[in-house]
Order: C-alpha cells, then sequence, then structure tokens
C-alpha cells in the first residue's frame, strides 16, 4: 500500500507530496501555497482521491472510503 500522495491545488498548480491517513478520510486540505481549502469533487470520498497522485488507502484496498 502506498501511504504518501502528492496532492496538487487546481487553484495555483502548487503540489505537496503529503502522508494520507490510514484511519479516516481528509476531507479538506489546506494549500500551502494560496490557502484555497480543497474539497472531494463531487463522486470522491475524499482529497486525496480528488487531487492526490495516489488514491486513499481504503480505496486502494478495494473498501469503499471510510467505510
Amino acid at each position: 500500500m502506498i501511504l504518501e500522495s502528492k496532492i496538487t491545488c487546481p487553484k495555483c498548480g502548487h503540489s505537496a507530496v503529503e502522508a494520507m491517513p490510514t484511519n479516516a478520510c481528509q476531507w479538506f486540505y489546506e494549500c500551502k501555497s494560496c490557502k484555497t481549502i480543497l474539497k472531494p469533487l463531487t463522486g470522491d470520498c475524499c482529497v486525496y482521491c480528488s487531487y492526490g497522485t495516489v488514491a486513499c488507502p481504503p480505496i486502494q484496498e478495494g473498501k469503499s472510503c471510510c467505510g
């Protein structure tokens, strides 16, 4: 399982590698550059599934996120 994902802000394009939580979903993420608060896109369970290079741990395991 991959526990880090590079999350990219759609507003300013800033990217950062972040450690994903394994026991909870992350519904909000504040861009370290422009301070925009990211939320999951419709149909996605968390910000990593929407803006990251790697899906969150539950999705990687074939489970529903936060289920």
